[in-house]
Formats: C-alpha cells, sequence, structure tokens
C-alpha cells in the first residue's frame, strides 16, 4: 500500500541534529506500521509536525513546555490539525465577509437615506419632524447683541453658523462670531451726498442675502443701490444699479451666484454676480414689491405689498404664478422648501402656501393678537417670516415684542402655535441657522420701512434664540431597547 502521508522536504536543521519525522500508526500496515511503534515511542518533539503551506500565513507557532503527563495525550495528526486550521481560517474568512457585508449594508442605507431626502427635497416633499421636540428657552440663555446705533433692519447667518451679518438704518453692516457674540468687522454708513467718495451705503439698508457658499454678501438699501462684499473679509466688489425704487428683496439662487433682487418700482432683476452683469427684468406686480425669496430652482417667489398678490417667477419660462388670500398687505414671504412657504401680512395673519394651490393650505388670523381699545382692536401685523428649511418649524415676528414658533402639521396642511419668546421691539427680521441651532431676530424701535409708530421703551439688537430640544424620555428609551 502506498503511504498516506504527504511528503515534503527535509529540514536540513533538523537531520544534522539526528531528529525523525513523526509518523502516524496505521492498522495492518506491516513493515510501515512496525516503524510506527517505535516512532511512537520516541518523545514528543516540537519538531515532528507536518505544516501545510496554507497555515503558514495563520504565523508562527509557539513551542509549548512540556508538560510531566504529555507523552500520554492524543497525538493530533499533520491532516487533522491542517483540518482544524482550514476551518479556522474559513471562520475568519466568514467572520470578515460578516463584517464587510454590515458595513457595507450600513453604507448603502446611508447613502440611499440621503439620496431619498435629495429626491424628496427637490420635490419640495421633505419634511423633517423636529417641532414636537422644541422647548421654550429660558431668558437667561437668549442672547443679545448690540452694535447699531439704529434700529436692524435686516440680517442673514453664514451657511456654516459661524457668523451673522446685520445692517440698519443707520447704513452700517457689522459680522458677528456667533460663539463669543464679537464683532468681527464693521462697515460703517456715510451721511447723504457723500455717495461718490464713501466705499458702503449712504441710505437705510432694507434687505440682504449671502450665497449659498458664503462667498458673496449683497446688500440692497433705499438708494436703489445693491452693493456686493466679499463676504470673508467684508471687502467691496460692485455696485449694481438699475432698479428705480428702493431695493426691498435680495435671494441668491441656492448652488449657483445668480442673484435675484425686488425693489418698490415692481420689478424683479436678475444678476450674475461672478460676471458682474445684469440679465434680465421681470414685471408683473401691481404694488411696490415687499419680499422676495429663492432655492435651488430657477425660480424665485415675491410678496406684492398692497397688491394682495403672492408671485412665483419661473425665470427660464419667463412665466409667473399668482396667488391671492390675504386680506391687508403682504409684508414678508419665506420658502420652507421648493413647494411651500410662509407669508405675514399687516392684517396680522400668517399663511401657509403651496406654489401648486392659488389659495392658502392654512391661514391663521391675528396671529399675534391685537391691540387698541375694545371696540377699536386692531390686530398686531406681521413683520416677519422665516423657516427651518425642509422642515416643520416655522416662526414669525410682529410689533408686539413676541417671536411666535409655529408647527406645519403633516403635509403642510396646518399651523399650530408651539410658544412665543419675548423681545424688546419690532421684530424686523427673522432668520433659522442651517443646523437647526438657534434661531436670530433682528430688531428695533421702529419697522424696517418707516417710522410712523415708534416703541420708546424698546432696544435696538439681534437676538440669539437656542432652539432647546426635549430631553429623551427614559421610559421611551426603556420600550426602544
Amino acid at each position: 500500500m502506498s503511504s498516506f502521508f504527504i511528503k515534503t522536504k527535509e529540514n536540513p536543521k533538523l537531520s544534522k541534529k539526528g531528529k525523525n519525522t513523526a509518523g502516524a500508526k496505521r492498522k495492518g500496515d506491516g513493515d510501515s506500521g512496525a516503524k510506527s511503534k517505535v516512532l511512537a515511542k520516541k518523545p514528543h518533539s516540537k519538531y515532528n509536525e507536518e505544516i501545510s503551506s496554507d497555515s503558514e500565513t495563520e504565523g508562527p507557532i509557539v513551542p509549548r513546555k512540556r508538560q510531566p503527563n504529555e507523552e500520554n495525550d492524543y497525538a493530533e495528526t499533520p491532516q487533522e490539525k491542517k483540518l482544524r486550521l482550514a476551518k479556522l481560517y474559513l471562520e475568519q474568512l466568514k467572520d470578515e465577509e460578516e463584517k464587510k457585508a454590515e458595513d457595507d449594508d450600513f453604507e448603502t442605507d446611508l447613502i440611499a437615506g440621503r439620496l431619498e431626502e435629495e429626491v424628496l427635497e427637490q420635490k419640495g416633499k421633505l419634511q423633517r419632524l423636529i417641532a414636537k421636540d422644541l422647548i421654550p428657552p429660558d431668558a437667561s440663555e437668549i442672547r443679545v447683541l448690540r452694535g447699531h446705533k439704529l434700529p436692524i433692519t435686516c440680517l442673514v447667518i453664514s451657511p456654516d453658523d459661524k457668523c451673522i451679518f446685520s445692517a440698519a438704518k443707520d447704513c452700517s453692516i457689522i459680522k458677528w462670531d456667533v460663539e463669543s457674540g464679537k464683532k468681527l468687522h464693521t462697515i460703517h454708513g456715510g451721511r447723504k451726498g457723500t455717495e461718490d467718495r464713501h466705499v458702503g451705503h449712504t441710505a437705510h439698508i432694507l434687505c440682504m442675502a449671502i450665497s449659498s457658499d458664503g462667498k458673496y454678501l449683497a446688500t440692497g438699501d433705499m438708494n436703489k443701490l445693491i452693493m456686493i462684499w466679499e463676504a470673508e473679509t467684508c471687502k467691496h466688489l460692485y455696485k449694481f444699479t438699475g432698479h428705480k425704487g428702493p431695493v426691498s428683496g435680495l435671494s441668491f439662487r441656492k448652488g449657483t451666484h445668480d442673484l435675484y433682487s425686488a425693489s418698490h418700482d415692481r420689478s424683479i432683476k436678475v444678476w450674475n454676480v461672478d460676471e458682474n452683469a445684469y440679465v434680465e427684468t421681470l414685471f408683473g406686480h401691481q404694488d411696490a414689491i415687499t419680499g422676495l425669496d429663492s432655492l435651488s430652482r430657477e425660480r424665485c417667489v415675491t410678496a406684492g405689498g398692497r397688491d394682495r398678490t403672492v408671485r412665483v417667477w419661473k425665470i427660464a419660462e419667463e412665466s409667473q404664478l399668482v396667488f391671492h388670500g390675504h386680506e391687508g398687505s403682504i409684508d414678508c414671504i419665506q420658502l420652507i422648501n421648493e413647494e411651500h412657504m410662509i407669508t405675514g401680512a399687516d392684517d396680522g395673519s400668517v399663511s401657509l402656501w403651496s406654489v401648486n394651490k392659488k389659495k392658502p393650505l392654512s391661514t391663521v388670523k391675528q396671529a399675534h393678537g391685537c391691540h387698541g381699545d375694545a371696540e377699536l382692536q386692531q390686530p398686531h401685523w406681521v413683520a416677519s417670516v422665516a423657516a427651518l428649511q425642509n422642515s416643520d418649524t416655522v416662526a414669525s415676528g410682529s410689533h408686539n415684542s413676541q417671536v411666535q414658533l409655529w408647527k406645519c402639521s403633516q403635509n403642510y396642511r396646518g399651523l399650530q402655535p408651539l410658544f412665543s419668546i419675548p423681545v424688546s421691539g419690532f421684530v424686523n427680521s427673522l432668520k433659522f441657522s442651517s443646523a437647526g441651532q438657534f434661531l436670530v431676530a433682528g430688531v428695533g424701535q421702529e419697522h424696517r420701512l418707516g417710522r410712523w409708530w415708534r416703541l420708546k421703551e424698546a432696544k435696538n439688537g439681534i437676538y440669539v434664540i437656542p432652539l432647546k430640544r426635549r430631553p429623551p424620555n427614559p421610559e421611551e428609551a426603556k420600550v426602544t431597547e
């Protein structure tokens, strides 16, 4: 019979020392059986094992100290050892593949989730449910930044949520650090008549916008001018002229440097900031435009003041959609996502809209209450609105010294009040941070567009309001586990 053992090259070092290769005892093998009996009597050695090349990658074999009774222990044959190592190797491969599969599944789910969110965002159907977890902040947690001499009229937050840019009736622009609350830069306003030699605004600044990459800052004033600044350094870059009335609204198209501007001259203008160029003008409103906003689509939305219309401008098609709903002048507008928007009016109402319906989905009248004698009560008009993009949370501000937070019901069918936050003055501007960690309110003694009413006890300032979340319920956590 042929030998069952795998032949390997003899180790020269072992042959010099007279070491023999161990064999296995087999029944009925004649001479080979006799030899195996002789070999079995020899002491067990660390050199008497055959190791397959397949097992070399498993690392060197660490020799064990021989125990007194080890000679009587069962001796593992080379074939059994090879089989054992092969099983270990296969188990290791299996564990590695399972871990890789889990990682791949997690990454796939993460990518799929992001893609799904992007699709829903483009369709205007993404609605992150945040409002249910929000709770009112303590008064001590609200910070107030002071630096402007006259009422704040507008503000924006940088895309990374690290800086706030504010402007006021004193014609100045201030860049603030959110974390420390300190001024990083101030662009001082000039006096009337110094337009030719002063770099900056010489009239009330009414609106401002920042590009989605944080590169450009745009500001518009009562003198019909639009100024373009480098947001990082606050260096003046360009001056756009062309409007025939005060510039009341500005917005950069998300992901681009296309700038939309609105004016009291009832027109919308499109600019290319990279090229320092004017593109086109759109007409349609019958009264001064009071607000403008845009997202990533090539369109913008506007509030038409006393013509009581909201309009969606499709820039590429050169067409517009007209919406009616408020009973008073529509003074402010903000997009929640590509399909839904929020507006506020001087009749005290806040309305929720879909771009697919000509009437509001929901309207809350007297959203900020009323003032005056019982028989002559008038609603507090809504001066500003803001939306946490792609969420169910919006806010409104009025001259009743309150910022009101609202929850949009599922599919944006209704508005429910959450809580109000006291501030001191006209809430002329509101903005949510991109990550939804805080809300900023620009407050002044007067409305941003006029001086017909002054709150003497009010102070000009920027309120940084944290958006606190409800702590997790331990009972809910136990159920989840």
